[in-house]
């Protein structure tokens, strides 16, 4: 590719979107361009944002170790990033609960690529909470993640929900390859809200420090929520509470529900209370139907127990865990 990494183009003076001695093709736009410092030191987060801001359309590279505040980066509809060898984001010392590294609200195709983000759970003076996301994707359609990392967030590395401010109703055709977690608080991952929500080879580790902290939680918060067709191809949960937990306790209510949940090839060890739990749902005369699938789980070592399904209406969506494996 033109431009590419170690490939130096002839410098065009001063005209960034030329050929140029950093990194960057005709489609490719460089985050020094806008005043990125990229040293580990400054807050960079204006000079990011204007660089998310000037790119759509086009792919921003993300070239070093960039520093931010907590007020986080809103990527655009048409958004691409891509996180080059050595590119990162990691928090500032800050005191909030509350805050998303990267906001992916109310948009549409999205591709982020390689991403390295750090909520600086050891730099935060906040005392409690439980809602610091290092991606937090709501009412956004056409998502595509590859090869995230997402450490020490306040809360959860990747959190998929409805709008929060009347968009889309829910989230839509997300896509998320290679997600590693580890270190986070609440969750690896939370989904609340999704339809055709895809996870592919995660890992998800060391969750600790406020509850459910599981690897995965696929719990909505109201009846309005959905839960279609999420698929989790071969997970690891390590160190985790739970590995995987299923709280469907919110979902019943006027309006219909059908849920369709497929995990395959899950593997845990070490969950502190259940490798795999689906709990919590009383539909009390409204409908939930559906399917949540586990195949083939090799649940390892587990501290509690390896299969939870407890306080859950058998009027509710089918569980199915088929040829499970536990090694003690």
């Amino acid at each position: 590719m033109v431009g590419a990494v170690g490939k130096p183009l002839v410098a065009a003076a001063n005209v960034p979107n030329a050929a140029s001695t950093e990194p960057g093709g005709p489609e490719e736009v460089v985050d020094r361009w806008f005043g990125v410092t990229a040293d580990g030191k400054t807050n960079d987060r204006a000079a990011l944002q204007k660089a998310v801001d000037s790119s759509v359309g086009k792919t921003l590279l993300i070239t070093g170790p960039c520093r931010m505040d907590a007020d986080g980066l809103h990527l655009r509809s048409n958004s691409r990033v891509r996180f080059t060898p050595g590119g990162s984001l990691k928090l500032l010392p800050h005191d909030r609960k509350n805050y998303e590294v990267l906001r992916v609200w109310d948009v549409k195709h999205v591709l982020i690529e390689n991403a390295r983000l750090d909520g600086s759970k050891e730099l935060n003076a906040a005392k409690d909470g439980q809602w610091g996301m290092g991606i937090s994707i709501a009412g956004s359609s056409d998502v595509t993640i590859l090869s995230p990392t997402t450490i020490n967030c306040w809360g959860d590395g990747i959190y998929i929900s409805n709008s929060f401010s009347g968009g889309q109703p829910f989230s839509s055709d997300v896509k998320v390859m290679k997600h590693h977690a580890s270190g986070c608080r609440r969750q690896g991952v939370s989904i609340i809200s999704g339809r055709n929500i895809l996870f592919d080879h995660p890992v998800w580790e060391n969750i600790a420090g406020t509850l459910p902290s599981a690897g995965l939680d696929i719990e909505p918060n109201v009846n309005s929520d959905i839960v279609e067709n999420i698929r989790i191809i071969s997970p690891v949960t390590r160190n985790c509470q739970f590995g995987i937990l299923v709280w469907l306790e919110q979902l019943p209510g006027e309006k219909d529900q059908h849920v369709s949940v497929v995990i395959t090839g899950h593997k845990d060890e070490g969950s502190r209370e259940a490798a795999y739990s689906v709990s919590s749902l009383k539909t009390k005369g409204r409908v939930v139907t559906g399917y949540i699938k586990s195949d083939s789980p090799t649940w390892i070592r587990p501290k509690g127990d390896a299969f939870v399904n407890e306080n859950y209406d058998s009027d509710g969506p089918r569980v199915y865990v088929s040829n499970p494996r536990i090694i003690r």
